[in-house]
């Protein structure tokens, strides 16, 4: 083989090297990128969930304040007919 030849064939090697380098850099490049999205859209669903959790908190504890004020009005609106049935029984 010639000396010509031998540096084609050894360009060629190079060029096919070089292609499949780019191509390897540019995979790297999109997994990262899609590693970085999907970490994005972990952060968020984390701040969604926060948030969610905070609100039901305040629900549940609006909720039960809620039951306690109905158990107090019942237990008054007892107290004020029986009161009322004692008057008129009288």
């Amino acid at each position: 083989m010639s000396t010509g030849k031998s540096m084609e064939a050894a360009l060629s090697e190079l060029r096919r090297a070089m292609t499949g380098l780019e191509s390897a850099v540019d995979a790297r490049i999109d997994r990262e990128r899609e590693h970085g999205d999907a970490d994005n859209e972990v952060r968020r669903v984390h701040a969604d969930r926060a948030r969610l959790a905070q609100e039901l908190d305040q629900a549940e504890f609006r909720a039960n304040r809620l039951e306690e004020v109905n158990r107090e009005v019942s237990r008054r609106l007892v107290t004020a007919m029986e009161t009322i049935r004692a008057v008129l029984d009288r």
